[in-house]
C-alpha cells in the first residue's frame, strides 16, 4: 500500500507591522514594497478596483510554487542518485485557508456606502447598528493596548509611561467573564511634572528683619548659622549658645574703662577669662586629638585587615598553583607506572624471548585483538573522519521534520498492538502428548546425557607426585614382666599401671603447658578478640572504657599543650619581631649617621681647602697692593723732586 503525502509550509498570517514602503536592501537582503497575500490579510491594504484585485491575486498564485518533495519510504536516508530519497509532485491545495475570503473587498465598501447616500435621502430608512467584533482586552489581544511612547522633548519621563488615548465611538465590551478579573480601563501610573526633585529641594526661608536703634537681639548672634551648617542645632551648637551668654554676662559685669581705680580688677578679670578660654580651647584639641587617633586606629586595622586578605590570597594561589603541580606529578607518575606494569606484562609472556610469528587467523577469530579494536596509544583511533558517515537529513534533524515524518507514519507505526503469544500445546484433545512434543523430550534428555558425560571427561587429573619413601618406626622394646604369685602379681600390676598412667598424663600436662607458655600472647589476643564468657566481656568492656578515657586523657593534654606551644610561639614571634624592628632601625640609624659623618668630612675637607686657596689669593692681593703702594710713592716722590 502506497501513501503519496504532500508535505507543505502553511503561511503564517501576516504581521501588520511589517514595512510597507518602498523596497530597499538591507543587512538581510532585499525587502520588498509589500507581501504575497496582504491584500488578503491586512485590513488596511486597499485595491483601487477588482481588476487590480484579480491581477494581484494571480501574481501570487505565479509567485509561490507548487512543486512539494514527498519521501520514499524505502529509500528515504538514501544519498545515492539512482536511488532517490524523495519525488517531486504538484501541490493542488492552496497556501490560503479555507475560511479566508478572497473576494475584492470593494464590494463591501460600495455596499455601505450606498446604504449610508439612501439614509441621508430617505429619514424613514435605518441604517443598521454596525457591530463591532470583541476587542477581547483582557485576553488575547492585551498586548495590543500597550506602546511605549516615544517623545523626543520629554527624554527625562519614563519610557513606561501609558498614556491614555480618547476613543470617538468607544466599544460594547460584553459581560465580563468569571476566568479574568475586571480591570479598569484607566489608571493613573505616575505623575509627571515640569521640575526635578533636586531643583525642588530648597533651604528654608528666612524673612527680612528690621533692628530697633539701641537693641542688639540675641537672636541676631547666631546668623552665622545656616541650615546644613549648624541648623537644626545639637549639642555643639547650644553649648556654644550657652558660653556666649556666659560671656556676655561676663562682659556685663566688667568695671568700665573710664573707672581708673577698678583697671587692676579688670586686668585680673580678662586673664582669668583668657585662661578659661585658653583651657577650652586645648580640651577642644584633645577631643579632636582623640578622634583623629581613632581614625587612624581604624585605617591602620582596615589597612592590616586588607593586607592579611591580600597575604591569604597570595598563599592560596600559591597553594592551588603547587597543588596543581603535585597532581600533574602524580599523574604523570601513574602514567609512567602503568606503561611499566604493561611493558612487564608483555615481557612475561615470552620469557625466553622467542620471535613469534603473527597468527592471522588466531587476530581475526578473536574479537578482542587488535584488529577489531585498536588501541588509540598505539596511534589508531576508530573514530577518524566518523563525521562524514553522520546522516544529515532535515526530518531527522529538525522538530518540524520530525513532526511531519510522524504525520506522515501509518497509525500501526506510531500506535503498536502487541497481542500476547498463546501457549504451546503439547497434548491432544484426549490428554495424550503429541509425537513432536514427546520427540522433544526424548531430545531433552539425550543432550542432557551427553552434557554430563562431556563434564566427566572434562575433570581435572590429578597431578603425578614423586615416589617418596616412608620411614618406619623403630619397634618398642618389649615391657619386662616379673613372675610372682597370683594376687600380689594383679596388685602390681594394678599399680604399676596406675603409675604408668599417672606419669603419662603428667608427661602431657607438661606439654601443653609448656606450649601454653609458649603461645600465651597469641592466647591473650584471642581473647581479647573473642571473649566467650560473660565476665570476659565484660572485663574486657571494661578495659575497653578506660583504654579510651586514656587516649581522651592524652588527647586532652595533647591539645593543651600545643595550645601553650602556640601561645608561646607568637609571644616569641612578637618579641622577635620587635628585637629584629629595633636593630634593622638602629642599623639604618648607624648607617645614616655615617654617611652625614662622612659628608661632614667631606665638606670641612673642602671648606679648608678653599679657605687656604682664599688665603693665598689674599697674600697675591696684598703682596700686589703693596708693589703698586711702593710705585706710587716712588712715582709721587720722583714727581716732588722734579717740581722743586
Amino acid at each position: 500500500m502506497s501513501h503519496v503525502v504532500t508535505i507543505e509550509e502553511p503561511q503564517a498570517k501576516p504581521q501588520v507591522s511589517q514595512t510597507r514602503c518602498g523596497g530597499r536592501s538591507g543587512p538581510w537582503g532585499k525587502v520588498s514594497a509589500n507581501r504575497t497575500y496582504d491584500f488578503l490579510y491586512d485590513p488596511l491594504f486597499i485595491m483601487s478596483s477588482e481588476k487590480d484585485h484579480n491581477q494581484a491575486n494571480i501574481q501570487a498564485t505565479l509567485i509561490r510554487s507548487k512543486l512539494r518533495r514527498v519521501p520514499r519510504y524505502r529509500t528515504m536516508f538514501s544519498s545515492l542518485i539512482h536511488y532517490p530519497r524523495y519525488s517531486v509532485y504538484w501541490s493542488k491545495e492552496g497556501p490560503v485557508p479555507s475560511f479566508i475570503s478572497q473576494d475584492w473587498k470593494g464590494h463591501e465598501e460600495r455596499h455601505k456606502e450606498a446604504l449610508r447616500k439612501l439614509a441621508v435621502t430617505d429619514t424613514s430608512f435605518q441604517m443598521p447598528k454596525e457591530v463591532y467584533e470583541d476587542p477581547d482586552v483582557t485576553g488575547k489581544n492585551r498586548y495590543k493596548y500597550f506602546e511605549r511612547p516615544f517623545l523626543p522633548f520629554y527624554q527625562q519621563m519614563p519610557f513606561n509611561v501609558v498614556f491614555a488615548s480618547t476613543r470617538a465611538e468607544p466599544y460594547t465590551f460584553p459581560p465580563p467573564s468569571t476566568k479574568y478579573l475586571p480591570i479598569p480601563s484607566k489608571y493613573t501610573v505616575g505623575t509627571q511634572t515640569d521640575y526635578r526633585d533636586a531643583e525642588v529641594q530648597t533651604d528654608p526661608y528666612s524673612p527680612e528683619y528690621i533692628v530697633c536703634q539701641d537693641s542688639i537681639p540675641e537672636l541676631l548672634t547666631l546668623a552665622t548659622l545656616t541650615w546644613g551648617r549648624g541648623l537644626p542645632a545639637g549639642q555643639a551648637e547650644v553649648e556654644m549658645i550657652e558660653r556666649a551668654r556666659e560671656k556676655r554676662a561676663w562682659e556685663a559685669t566688667l568695671p568700665p574703662l573710664s573707672d581708673t581705680s577698678q583697671f587692676e580688677k579688670r586686668r585680673r578679670m580678662m586673664n582669668a577669662m583668657e585662661r578659661k578660654e585658653w583651657a577650652f580651647r586645648e580640651q577642644e584639641i584633645e577631643k579632636l586629638q582623640e578622634i583623629r587617633l581613632e581614625v587612624l586606629k581604624e585605617l591602620l586595622k582596615k589597612r592590616d585587615e586588607n593586607q592579611n586578605e591580600v597575604n591569604m590570597a597570595c598563599l592560596n594561589a600559591q597553594w592551588s598553583k603547587l597543588q596543581e603541580v603535585k597532581e600533574a606529578k602524580l599523574a604523570q607518575i601513574h602514567r609512567t607506572h602503568v606503561s611499566a606494569i604493561r611493558k612487564l606484562l608483555g615481557k612475561g609472556k615470552n620469557i625466553e624471548g622467542k620471535l613469534e610469528r603473527r597468527n592471522i587467523i588466531k587476530d581475526y577469530s578473536d574479537y578482542a585483538s587488535q584488529v577489531y579494536g585498536p588501541l588509540s596509544r598505539l596511534g589508531r583511533f576508530t573514530d577518524n573522519n566518523s563525521e562524514d558517515f553522520v546522516v544529515k537529513n532535515h526530518y531527522l534533524n529538525t522538530y518540524e521534520g520530525l513532526v511531519e515524518l510522524e504525520s506522515c507514519l501509518p497509525e500501526f507505526v506510531t500506535q503498536p498492538r502487541i497481542r500476547p503469544p498463546k501457549p504451546k500445546v503439547t497434548t491432544t484433545k484426549d490428554g495424550f502428548l503429541k509425537r513432536a512434543a514427546r520427540m522433544d523430550h526424548e531430545l531433552a534428555e539425550v543432550h542432557k546425557a551427553l552434557l554430563e558425560k562431556k563434564n566427566k571427561g572434562l575433570e581435572a587429573k590429578k597431578p603425578m607426585r614423586f615416589l617418596q619413601r616412608k620411614p618406619i618406626p623403630q619397634p618398642r622394646l618389649p615391657t619386662p614382666t616379673l613372675e610372682l604369685s597370683s594376687n600380689e602379681e594383679e596388685d602390681i600390676e594394678m599399680a604399676v599401671i596406675y603409675l604408668q598412667k599417672l606419669l603419662r598424663g603428667r608427661v602431657v600436662q607438661n606439654m601443653m603447658f609448656e606450649g601454653k607458655e609458649k603461645r600465651l600472647e597469641l592466647i591473650q589476643e584471642l581473647r581479647t578478640s573473642h571473649a566467650l564468657q560473660e565476665e570476659d566481656r565484660l572485663v574486657k568492656k571494661a578495659e575497653k572504657q578506660v583504654t579510651l578515657a586514656l587516649q581522651r586523657q592524652r588527647n586532652l593534654h595533647e591539645h593543651k599543650v600545643s595550645l601553650v606551644e602556640n601561645h608561646l610561639a607568637g609571644l616569641e614571634g612578637w618579641v622577635l619581631a620587635d628585637m629584629f624592628d629595633f636593630l634593622s632601625k638602629e642599623l639604618v640609624r648607624l648607617q645614616e649617621e655615617r654617611r652625614v659623618h662622612a659628608l661632614a668630612m667631606l665638606a670641612e675637607r673642602q671648606r679648608r681647602m678653599r679657605e687656604a686657596e682664599e688665603s693665598g689669593r689674599r697674600q697675591v692681593e696684598e703682596r700686589r697692593l703693596q708693589e703698586e703702594d711702593q710705585i706710587f710713592k716712588e712715582a709721587s716722590g720722583d714727581v716732588a723732586r722734579k717740581r722743586n
